[in-house]
């Protein structure tokens, strides 16, 4: 399986087996045991590359120091034989609770004096957590080896070519957060927001050769790892960047440690402080020598999500360098106490992020001062409002505030990225064109409409340093109107027709074959309501721009069409794809297609695109990782079934097997489409089957039910067994002497009885093709040759994609139509239409009343109603 698909599995298994413990707590237990593997495996992947043999390795133990001191030395750290994770969960061993104490002892003793700063406690959460796992030693016995035995399929070898395990641990970080509530926002950070500061803050950086960055409330460390990750795409070597962590809780500040760790950072590239960021800055210093030693952190990046609006103390920090320049926040908010401490540690030309609550942008007091000072002194470079409800545990809206120590320009942009989500669960997420459409923004520093405006120092200085968004951009739906004029007397208000200006400008013509004058402010349809969709979809400038929008995808440059350009990119050069940057060739190529395309949302087509290429590359991984061999290979179909009580993983029985990388179905359509036509008539005959036979039994009356003939099932009335009636209707079948009629009761019997017998056979039949197909797919993806598995990864990449860009134009052109047709619906009736109506209506019902009769009281009733109707 992919690493999406072994993520999964790991997660519904773990969240299963963590019974009643918390989310919190027991992704320390997991997470750590993950770590654990991943040192372990790492020993056990250097000492095979110094030459040692399988029964090399088991003799490692601390009885040889020579080799103990060189594997310290080497990888800060050492473990024996018997304290190995596979040892652990080798089926001959005798694994106990008291193995994996020994264990994290034994690590904490034998750190390397070098690297004591970055593995000295790294377990101590795990360790001090395992009484939680069970009452008894026995009982937390199993939950651990349940545990390890989950976890031993990870692959750790670096060889693999991609981070499986990265991905695996944000996964699941990621999983525990949105079980963790309000706890979540200690060590988690939405990868879709992490992933937003880090492509803004990549991009400034791009240039350097040799970078730093700097996460003073790390929490478990993903944000900083993908800032590094996005940095790596434009570093001339990963090895080039310095990652430094502060994180005040331990448990967290251990994940930070943990994840840095895993990504393949070397050590001397890492450090790490477990302290409070506000009550002591960044000591980087030798502790031997505080005083004289002491030297400041200055980094290229500062990238952080601390905690919000929480109490801290402001005392004897006036002459603290991080805030002397621009004053204290108050002792009931931190928020600018964090945001003063990162811009302390930028280097001149650095640049931070931070995500902090609404309330920075227009509170008051001291918080008002610090504001204006960093207006004042040029510093606040660009907001971005995000969507409510984005972070796990809290609904409120937060904004990223992008910061530098020196810029050339002095106003500021501002982002309303507040509507731009889509709804996953509770929580609502950025999408990738979100992300893309923001950067982008930011990048070019352009102010569109309802979305981001550049606004001067001068404006803000205006609005008393009040930075609240909706001073600036207005992103609000407009509300809908109803001009009082078309109402009363009829036509189309022109400055409502001018709401789809865009339309106009692009299809200048369309609007005349639209719309005629009514008088100077409105107009009405020169068409009728019902061919509005033809006079659209066949206008000479709509057809032009559905040509022009197809050229852009067939021939328009060098490269041939988009198509082409894909097949030749991702299929035909599958070996020298870089996944980390080809996206970006990708999004730049499809942009430059729809560059002359008016009406077009770029973004729109770049979603479409960033969808399918999760799919390329997750095939793309296994493909440059195993080989092209993987695209011809079927793996069994493993399911969990329940088995004497207990959850077990077996084979799917009626679809053993599934394709590696290329589906069946996929397979079945290309190469086997005759087999799965036949079995879809089958099918549609049992479905024929199943409704005449309903039809019939339902045709029964009450009495007939009640026969000894029939019984009732869960599935409705089905023939229990041929009673004399049926028995005595088939005996004069044969004989030809006594016919039933159709409707009576014993031939409806008989005729369900002969469906009954027929669904039999053909859900036999159905099931042997079904299992024959099955069969035949599993071995036609084996035998396949290169150049089919080419034709089946453009079928399976390229062709969806095609398809939906394809189909922008269409869409477009039905929105339109869809917007014409509710303009005229609006003010197709008039008040004074709607108001003679219902007069006449009131008078025929009085007319009709006149007729009614009644009692003495209804009498009366009906009088005074009369009299309503009539207005008198």
């Amino acid at each position: 399986m992919n690493k999406q698909q072994l993520a999964a599995k790991i997660w519904e298994s773990a969240n299963q087996m963590r019974s009643k413990i918390e989310a919190n707590d027991y992704k320390d237990f997991i997470l750590g045991f993950i770590f654990y593997k991943y040192v372990s495996d790492q020993l056990v992947s250097f000492v095979k590359e110094q030459g040692m043999t399988e029964d090399d390795i088991k003799a490692l133990s601390e009885d040889d120091p020579e080799t103990l001191e060189y594997v310290k030395k080497e990888l800060g750290y050492f473990i024996s034989y018997d304290n190995l994770f596979s040892t652990w969960v080798d089926p001959k061993a005798d694994f106990d609770e008291s193995n994996v104490r020994d264990a994290l002892s034994a690590f904490a003793r034998l750190i390397h004096p070098n690297h004591k700063k970055l593995f000295e406690g790294i377990f101590t959460t795990l360790e001090t957590g395992l009484s939680k796992l069970g009452e008894s030693a026995g009982k937390r016995t199993k939950a651990i080896s349940d545990l390890l035995h989950l976890i031993k399929s990870i692959p750790m070898d670096s060889k693999l070519g991609y981070d499986v395990l990265g991905y695996i641990y944000e996964y699941l970080i990621e999983k525990f957060a949105s079980n963790a509530g309000k706890k979540a926002g200690e060590f988690y950070t939405p990868h879709e927001v992490s992933l937003l500061m880090s492509e803004i803050t990549a991009h400034e950086l791009k240039h350097k050769d040799k970078i730093k960055i700097y996460d003073p409330t790390s929490g478990s460390g993903s944000l900083l790892i993908n800032i590094g990750s996005s940095v790596a795409k434009y570093a001339k070597s990963k090895d080039d960047i310095q990652y430094f962590a502060q994180e005040l809780k331990e448990p967290t500040y251990n994940l930070t440690r943990m994840n840095l760790i895993m990504r393949g950072i070397k050590p001397n590239n890492i450090t790490t402080r477990n302290g409070d960021t506000l009550e002591d800055d960044w000591p980087y210093f030798d502790e031997s020598d505080p005083l004289a030693t002491y030297e400041p952190l200055y980094v290229d990046a500062v990238v952080s999500n601390p905690p919000y609006s929480q109490s801290w103390d402001p005392s004897f920090k006036d002459s603290d360098p991080r805030y002397s320049r621009f004053g204290l926040a108050p002792k009931t908010k931190a928020d600018f106490a964090f945001l003063l401490h990162d811009l302390y540690h930028l280097k001149p030309d650095g640049i931070m992020t931070i995500v902090l609550p609404h309330g920075v942008l227009f509170r008051g007091g001291e918080e008002g001062k610090i504001r204006e000072q960093l207006i004042e002194q040029n510093h606040i470079d660009t907001i971005i409002g995000l969507p409510a409800n984005i972070f796990f545990g809290t609904g409120i809206p937060t904004v990223i505030i992008v910061l530098k120590q020196e810029r050339q320009n002095t106003d500021v942009l501002i982002v309303d990225a507040s509507k731009h989500f889509v709804k996953e669960g509770k929580n609502n997420k950025l999408q990738a064109s979100d992300i893309k459409r923001i950067t982008d923004v930011v990048i070019n520093r352009e102010s569109n409409d309802k979305f981001s405006k550049v606004v001067s120092k001068k404006t803000i200085c205006d609005n008393g340093y009040n930075l609240n968004i909706p001073r600036y951009v207005d992103s609000s739906a407009e509300a809908e109107s109803w001009d009082l004029h078309a109402t009363m007397l009829g036509g189309i208000p022109n400055s409502e027709i001018d709401s789809l200006q865009n339309y106009w400008q692009a299809l200048p013509q369309l609007h005349a074959a639209l719309f005629k004058p009514k008088s100077a402010a409105y107009s009405e349809l020169s068409v009728t309501k019902e061919s509005v969709n033809t006079t659209i979809s066949q206008h000479p400038q709509v057809l032009e721009f559905i040509t022009t929008y197809n050229q852009a995808f067939s021939t328009i440059n060098e490269k041939g069409g988009y198509d082409d350009y894909l097949n030749t990119t991702l299929i035909q050069g599958w070996q020298t794809v870089n996944r980390n940057q080809i996206e970006a060739d990708l999004s730049e190529e499809l942009f430059s297609r729809l560059a002359p395309i008016a009406l077009v949302d770029k973004y729109q087509a770049y979603q479409y695109q960033n969808n399918q290429w999760q799919i390329i590359s997750a095939d793309l991984e296994m493909m440059q990782t195993e080989s092209f061999a993987a695209t011809k290979q079927v793996d069994a179909n493993m399911v969990i079934k329940k088995k004497a009580g207990k959850d077990t993983e077996v084979q799917e029985p009626n679809t053993p097997w599934k394709g590696h990388i290329l589906p069946f179905d996929l397979v079945q359509q290309t190469h086997l489409s005759e087999e799965l036509q036949a079995l879809a008539r089958q099918e549609t005959r049992l479905s024929e089957i199943a409704s005449a036979l309903e039809e019939t039994l339902e045709s029964l009356s009450e009495e007939d039910k009640g026969q000894d003939t029939v019984k009732e099932s869960k599935d409705g009335f089905v023939n229990a067994e041929v009673g004399k009636a049926a028995k005595a209707f088939l005996k004069e079948q044969k004989d030809s002497k006594v016919k039933f009629e159709q409707e009576s009761y014993e031939a409806k019997i008989i005729s369900a009885n002969k469906l009954i017998n027929e669904e039999k056979a053909v859900k036999k039949a159905v099931k042997e093709a079904a299992m024959a197909l099955h069969l035949k797919t599993k071995n036609t993806i084996e035998s396949l040759t290169d150049e089919q598995v080419n034709e089946l990864l453009h079928l399976k990449w390229i062709e969806p994609l095609s398809r939906e860009l394809d189909a922008i134009p269409s869409n477009l052109i039905r929105q339109l139509t869809l917007q014409v047709q509710a303009l005229a619906d609006k003010y197709a009736t008039t008040y004074s239409q709607v108001a003679s109506e219902i007069k006449s209506t009131e008078q025929e019902l009085a007319e009709m009343m006149d007729e009614l009769t009644g009692n003495e009281f209804d009498q009366q009733g009906l009088v005074e109603l009369t009299n309503l109707l009539k207005g008198e």
